[in-house]
């Protein structure tokens, strides 16, 4: 059985580090904020799964650190932005996998959409000093396809609802993600 672990930050910076010495789960919501993570995977044997979601209407960056201290490790992090207005985020994510940490997977997926003209960049790091490693990462900037749209949009959708159907999917595509602990976030999605 993983742990488990919300974040919600609205519209205040913040820092966070954890030492992860169990299975973990972690689902961060962040509206309107730069953050700072700094994960630290300390025992062997373990697995995180982290998922970064985040609405922005200012310039705000986000940066994320994860490195795997002990061999055996996995991370897979999974961060989705939205970038709702003409302004800037920014994505600095970085797996890093010392010399003595063998047998680890470092896997990042990294998206933002812009629903206007927002300038965002994403630089996915991998720090890798070990050959015994599987380690992937994928960038993604730009906004809802056009044929997406186009496809609900046949099926009696307005462009509004539509977006707002992708919206959901895209920042709380997480089947076991408790509701209630982010109805914050669900209820500011509602809003764009």
């Amino acid at each position: 059985m993983s742990k488990i672990l919300y974040i919600l930050d609205n519209n205040k910076n913040n820092e966070y580090e954890y030492d992860i010495s169990e299975d973990t789960i972690i689902y961060h919501f962040s509206i309107n904020c730069s953050c700072n993570v700094k994960l630290n995977l300390v025992k062997k044997d373990i697995s995180l799964y982290y998922y970064y979601n985040n609405i922005n209407y200012d310039d705000n960056e986000f940066r994320i650190s994860v490195i795997h201290s002990k061999s055996n490790t996995h991370s897979e992090l999974f961060n989705h932005g939205v970038n709702v207005g003409n302004n800037k985020l920014n994505y600095d994510v970085e797996g890093i996998v010392p010399k003595k940490s063998s047998g680890c997977v470092c896997n990042q997926e990294n998206q933002i959409i812009n629903m206007n003209d927002g300038k965002s960049i994403i630089l996915p790091k991998l720090l890798i000093d070990n050959y015994d490693v599987d380690s992937n990462h994928g960038a993604y900037i730009g906004k809802f396809s056009k044929e997406k749209l186009f496809y609900l949009m046949s099926r009696g959708l307005s462009l509004k609802e539509a977006n707002k159907l992708l919206l959901n999917g895209f920042l709380i595509n997480m089947d076991s993600v408790d509701s209630s602990e982010i109805k914050l976030f669900i209820d500011e999605i509602e809003k764009i």
